[in-house]
């Protein structure tokens, strides 16, 4: 079907509505290009809502990182090809700040360490993580697990995936001042979801009937921790309000995903991003794409069926691995799904795996993935540039293993936000 020669062209289509995406678009906005999103919305409820920066290096030892910008540094050295290795350090130091300036503008602030150092944070297996940023729900948490305060952890009856018991137990050796207690949610039954919980929770009257319930079991607490249900549009009012109400700091414990946390973050970028002029296309993908001349390209965005074409000088594929569709495996090898861009991968299907579930160095599918220059457009396995209209950001790049690395946040941001300069260069 051909596109009418009136239709629009525009700066830049992002592809991808997970956190690299969400990122590529913010930041796209700021540089004033006119943008384009297209992707299943859903796709950043899987966001923690934790800001991992760098945690681990190297993997092979499972060398925990307490200083991640000294980490990002040996890596560089260490791992010339991984996607951080085509940064700066200051550049990754701006597309942090730009993205957690926005959030705090959004009525969502994230807290960090004094010192720029990781934070540890508990996890809903009772596991300590390190993480760069938290949001500020989160944050009383960390402070109370660095100073091994005596704290009471909540969990309700009905909820699935999440207890408080099993948290305790996990932490019994490193944090043995915790008590536990599992109460009825206030004015819900049944098996619970931590959606509805956290909407429940906006209201006044619902935050009172919490605190009643978890009054008697205080004791000498000097916190009290929550799984992440403390609102969803107003958490500053729902944290102040149960810590005016029980007389003790509150903070946030992550649940398994997808989570609340993801879904504010998703709730907020769908308020301000089309406030800030970008066009985003809810619930759609990018079926298939045409190269223009000129470099340029004409996209057909629906689900099963072509509802619309955009026109754009450039597109940035920000669309994920496998979760997203970004990457597709089959018999023959990992596939991106759009471009048909060459994937580095190993040369075998057996290589994708150890023999070993939990090698310590990872699989090496994980490392999987598109190469890019440094200037983030897809290159082949010479360094060959494929098109210098497109560019690709976020999980879908290869040489880096993200979930092992504790980056998935850093990587996201800091990758969109290199990949949205470049075009920035390009369609000015």
């Amino acid at each position: 079907m051909a596109t009418p020669s009136n239709v629009k062209k525009h700066d830049v289509m992002i592809i991808g509505t997970g956190m690299t995406g969400m990122a590529a678009a913010l930041f796209a906005a700021q540089q004033r290009l006119d943008t384009v999103q297209a992707g299943i919305t859903g796709e950043i409820n899987f966001a923690s809502g934790l800001l991992d920066l760098f945690g681990v290096h190297p993997v092979s030892r499972g060398c925990v990182l307490t200083d991640p910008w000294r980490g990002l540094a040996k890596l560089i050295q260490d791992e010339p090809l991984h996607p951080y290795a085509k940064l700066e350090i200051n550049t990754i130091r701006m597309a942090m700040r730009r993205f957690v300036d926005f959030l705090a503008k959004a009525d969502y602030p994230y807290s960090f360490h004094p010192d720029e150092k990781n934070l540890n944070v508990i996890t809903p297996a009772g596991t300590i993580k390190p993480t760069y940023g938290v949001p500020h729900t989160m944050q009383k948490g960390a402070q109370a697990l660095a100073l091994k305060q005596s704290c009471l952890l909540v969990d309700f009856k009905g909820l699935k995936g999440y207890s408080a018991r099993q948290i305790a137990l996990a932490l019994a050796h490193r944090w043995p001042n915790l008590k536990t207690v599992r109460l009825e949610f206030p004015d819900l039954s049944g098996e619970l979801y931590t959606e509805r919980m956290a909407r429940s929770l906006e209201e006044p009257q619902a935050r009172k009937k919490l605190a009643q319930a978890v009054l008697p079991h205080i004791e000498n607490a000097s916190a009290v921790g929550f799984p992440s249900i403390l609102g969803v549009y107003r958490t500053k009012d729902v944290l102040q309000d149960l810590e005016r109400l029980l007389g003790v700091n509150v903070f946030e414990i992550p649940t398994m995903l997808p989570t609340v946390t993801g879904l504010r973050l998703r709730e907020i970028f769908e308020q301000h991003l089309p406030a800030m002029g970008v066009q985003i296309n809810f619930q759609q993908r990018v079926l298939a794409c045409d190269h223009l001349p000129g470099g340029h390209f004409r996209l057909h965005i629906g689900n099963e069926k072509v509802n619309c074409h955009v026109l754009a000088k450039a597109v940035i594929l920000a669309s994920g691995r496998f979760l997203g569709k970004g990457l597709r495996a089959d018999r023959n090898g990992i596939h991106e799904t759009l471009f048909n861009l060459p994937v580095h991968q190993p040369s075998q299907r057996s290589g994708w795996h150890h023999k070993d579930l939990f090698h310590q160095a990872g699989h090496p599918i994980n490392r999987s993935g598109v190469q890019v220059d440094k200037y983030f457009r897809p290159a082949n396995c010479q360094g060959r540039v494929l098109h210098e209209h497109l560019f690709a950001a976020g999980s879908i790049l290869a040489h880096q293993d993200w979930i092992r690395q504790k980056c998935g946040s850093g990587l996201a941001i800091a990758t969109a936000y290199a990949a949205v300069k470049a075009c920035k260069n390009l369609v000015d």
